[in-house]
């Protein structure tokens, strides 16, 4: 962690809904006149998609299990490790792009399923702000979650996960329902003992959990609507938190637990601000008087 360069991740797995969270933090940015630097977390990424399909399936013909994007085989974790910890002392770095599909590719200039060119921050960024699998991780070789000042996690129940990666893969991204099924199966090992343990390690953790029907998340049709969720959001010191005030501001909210409050779906973004706001003006205001009396 530094006071004087902070680093805020949002951290979850594929399909998972981090995108709200980074809308909001986005939404926030542009009204506070924050300048962050954006890391996106497929940027550490080890292999193009044509590698990694080269060594699942050579994997598989050995009968072992092929990589996954949520292990540590097809990721640079010392990388990642080291952008935080180079950031959080100087306010610089390198990062570059993961070119998803077609639209990414015209607007990179590469094809898609490769990898722009390393690139350094802004110069001039007031924070680092990273979304992606991996902002919580801890291995014997790399420890990403140390220098993470304000770690998010976003977790929904697994069902409602899958349907959402379901929903994504097929429909925007092309993939059949079977592949969408294998990538699950491939990846469980890593998703338990890579993504579950970092949701122990945050400041505050966001659980959407469906109120309708997912029994089946291989049989839905639909993503369950913000008002067909609750979120549960649970923080690791509730002593620096305002329960009150944030049961007056967020309608229809309720506490659990000493250390845990629930929200209905249709606030979620309300609650983002309301929760997020003080603490990112709390990092600003540490890290430029910290600056100032460099």
């Amino acid at each position: 962690m530094s006071e004087r360069h902070p680093i805020i991740a949002v951290t979850g797995s594929s399909g998972a809904g981090t995108s709200t969270i980074s809308r909001t933090f986005g939404h926030i940015f542009r009204r506070e006149g924050i300048h962050a630097a954006r890391v996106e977390g497929d940027a550490f990424h080890r292999y193009t998609r044509a590698e990694m399909r080269t060594r699942i399936l050579a994997a598989e013909a050995r009968g072992e299990r092929g990589p996954s994007h949520f292990g540590p085989e097809a990721n640079l974790f010392a990388e990642l490790a080291g952008l935080f910890a180079g950031y959080g002392e100087t306010g610089g770095g390198r990062t570059r792009h993961y070119i998803h599909d077609e639209e990414a590719a015209t607007r990179h200039g590469y094809p898609s399923g490769s990898f722009s060119p390393w690139e350094d921050l802004p110069a001039d960024s007031e924070l680092l702000f990273y979304e992606g699998l991996h902002g919580g991780v801890v291995t014997a070789g790399a420890d990403i979650a140390a220098h993470v000042d304000l770690l998010i996690g976003v977790v929904p129940t697994i069902n409602l996960e899958w349907i959402q990666k379901l929903m994504r893969d097929t429909q925007e991204r092309g993939h059949s329902l079977a592949s969408v099924q294998a990538t699950i199966l491939r990846r469980m090992h890593d998703y338990v003992h890579t993504i579950v343990p970092q949701f122990s390690r945050t400041h505050i953790n966001f659980q959407r959990v469906p109120i309708v029907d997912t029994s089946n998340p291989f049989a839905a049709k639909d993503i369950p609507l913000p008002n067909e969720t609750l979120v549960v959001i649970s923080f690791r010191d509730p002593s620096r938190v305002n329960f009150t005030e944030l049961l007056t501001l967020l309608h229809g909210a309720w506490l659990t637990r000493p250390n845990t409050i629930v929200v209905p779906g249709g606030q979620i973004e309300l609650a983002l601000q309301v929760i997020l706001l003080p603490r990112i003006k709390a990092l600003l205001e540490r890290s430029r008087a910290a600056r100032g009396g460099a």
